[in-house]
């Protein structure tokens, strides 16, 4: 564990490959009798196709009741415990140090960088801002951080209320009690779930902005030089079917759920032809930002997935898709070719988060998290102890 500038910055360096993942799984009445292989290749055919699960039950990876199992064929019985070792493996790199906004006994902001994960994922299982939360906790319990006020014996982890996406910087709240996590997000729900009704061309959330008692706002930098100083944007986004990933991708889309977002103009950059935005999110969809510039006809600067309209760059996949059927290592499909949503290069910043505090009930707590240079505006200073 790595503490910096008197505590406020810390984070322990991640070990060379993970300790693998470990999934379990309790047979029911309609799985019993049959195959492992069968139960496996039903349930989870997007993790691996036939050949991959042979593979894997071949390498020793699957377990029944306890005991490795030499055969794909053993039948199963109801009741029994099937566990699959997925074998550890070097995460893509990540940065691991968080520097610490605002902490009290019940509530933690953290200022995350840009490329770090929030939650365990695809191929970031130890590569995650929870990991680092859960190690902070372990550092705290053993050397008995009784010295600060902030301190307390961890019989509950400490956890973020909501999320970040990968490659978004800047304030994430977490709690550090399970009332407190309780509160912040009933209060994060009630204040990006009022929506009722739609507009012609898109959905119209309805909201009133003096009963928000959580509000999140964002900087980004957008193509092209906005000409309004002000534009809201109501496009609804929804799952669109994508080849290779299971569920569709979230875009721009008339089927999907009704979504609101408030961009003001920072900043007018002619020479770049870019834009320096503040945008504020009264619905709380996946990827709500990067697809709400992209619909409005200015995407991030440097999003791989997102392009005008707020739908996905298309990519050739049918080189991938005549090969999805080859195993990798543990037998898993191989990634996809293309963009995908956790993949960085766009400049986005939660910039600001105002929140009543769930146990002081103190009217509004602010955190502001520096934004970094590509998204300060001209003469903005930042902050040298951090960089996101």
């Amino acid at each position: 564990m790595e503490l910096l500038a008197d505590r406020r910055i810390f984070g322990t360096p991640w070990p060379e490959v993970n300790k693998g993942v470990s999934y379990v799984d309790l047979v029911t009445a309609r799985d019993e009798s049959k195959t492992v292989l069968e139960y496996y290749c039903s349930r989870y055919k997007k993790s691996a196709s036939r050949e991959g699960w042979i593979q894997r039950i071949s390498n020793d990876q699957v377990r029944v009741d306890g005991l490795v199992i030499s055969s794909a064929e053993l039948i199963l019985r109801m009741g029994s415990r099937l566990e699959y070792q997925r074998v550890p493996w070097k995460e893509p790199a990540a940065p691991y140090l968080l520097q610490i906004l605002y902490e009290d006994q019940h509530v933690l902001a953290l200022n995350k960088p840009s490329g770090l994960q929030v939650l365990a994922g695809g191929l970031f299982q130890q590569r995650t801002v929870l990991q680092q939360l859960q190690w902070r906790d372990e550092y705290n319990t053993s050397y008995g951080r009784s010295d600060s006020s902030n301190f307390q014996a961890h019989t509950w982890p400490t956890s973020p209320v909501h999320r970040l996406g990968r490659g978004t910087s800047g304030v994430l709240l977490c709690a550090k009690s399970p009332r407190a996590k309780s509160l912040l997000a009933a209060d994060l729900a009630a204040s990006t779930e009022s929506t009722t009704g739609r507009s012609v061309g898109g959905a119209s959330p309805k909201s009133d902005d003096k009963q928000r008692r959580f509000s999140k706002t964002y900087r980004a930098l957008a193509k092209g030089v906005i000409a309004a100083d002000e534009i809201t944007v109501d496009h609804a986004i929804g799952k669109v079917p994508y080849p290779g990933v299971a569920g569709g991708l979230y875009m721009a889309s008339p089927t999907g759920k009704p979504s609101l977002s408030k961009v003001v103009v920072l900043w007018r950059d002619e020479v770049n032809n870019c834009t320096l935005v503040q945008v504020n999110i009264l619905t709380g969809r996946p990827h709500q930002i990067r697809i709400h510039l992209a619909a409005a006809g200015h995407p991030l600067i440097g999003d791989p997935l997102y392009v005008e309209g707020g739908i996905v760059q298309e990519t050739d996949h049918s080189d991938r898709l005549q090969h999805e059927g080859s195993p990798e290592e543990d037998g898993g499909y191989q990634r996809i070719e293309g963009a995908l949503p956790g993949d960085c290069g766009y400049l986005l910043h939660a910039w600001r988060l105002e929140f009543y505090h769930p146990i002081s009930h103190e009217v509004m707590v602010v955190v502001v998290a520096p934004p970094p240079p590509a998204l300060r505006m001209p003469g903005e200073e930042g902050d040298g102890n951090f960089l996101c």
